[in-house]
């Protein structure tokens, strides 16, 4: 996939308040300072499109990107950042929570997980919730070039037996670097597909609850 167009539409605290259009919708989040925005602007080509900060859990909103004109990109608040307070996180938490069991367009959910370290509880739940409301969702591995090739192998072979102690099989996998734009032609292509097999199952879908709630 070539991203010819790239276009922040809006940012919001209210899931409702999302772009209407009917196109198919990829969600990105991770723990504060996993990279996110450093990988959106990677994948997109785009030096400042989303944010990027020193300060973890700079992002707040749900920000909506249009792709194309096909597609969008979500940009999440980062979960987990143990410097905002409690009233902040339980804010956040909510907000997460609506977008994923309300969002109607969401067709995956890139968890994005740092290469560097061992599997993290705040991750491996968040995946399980995930499975559980029965939301498909992908890993991105982030910062690999961080690491020695040698080093990347033996975490990421840690990372999928603890996975497989709970889960049947592995969801698919990303690794990447936003340096050296690692994992770029692989996510996007995957979004390619995607999309082509949701295309007309989602309009359809969309279409009849427009008309559900109209006759209300």
């Amino acid at each position: 996939m070539n991203i010819n167009k790239a276009e922040f539409v809006i940012s919001n605290t209210d899931v409702s308040k999302a772009p209407q259009d009917p196109l198919p919708e990829y969600a990105f989040i991770g723990r504060s300072n996993v990279g996110k925005s450093s990988l959106i602007n990677m994948l997109t080509n785009r030096k400042k499109l989303a944010k990027t900060s020193g300060t973890p859990g700079k992002t707040q909103l749900i920000n909506h990107f249009k792709i194309n004109d096909e597609w969008f990109l979500v940009d999440l608040p980062g979960y987990g950042y143990a410097k905002t307070s409690k009233s902040s996180r339980k804010k956040f938490q909510k907000l997460i929570t609506d977008y994923f069991k309300k969002r109607k367009n969401l067709v995956n959910a890139f968890v994005l997980v740092d290469s560097r370290h061992e599997p993290q509880k705040i991750d491996l739940d968040f995946m399980r919730w995930l499975g559980e409301n029965g939301i498909p969702f992908s890993i991105v591995f982030t910062k690999a070039d961080k690491l020695s090739s040698n080093q990347l192998g033996k975490n990421l072979r840690k990372y999928k037996l603890r996975l497989l102690k709970e889960w049947q099989s592995l969801p698919e996998i990303f690794i990447t670097s936003a340096t050296s734009k690692l994992g770029r032609d692989e996510i996007l292509n995957y979004i390619e597909r995607l999309n082509e097999s949701v295309k007309d199952e989602l309009k359809n879908y969309l279409e009849k609850d427009k008309n559900d709630e109209q006759n209300l």
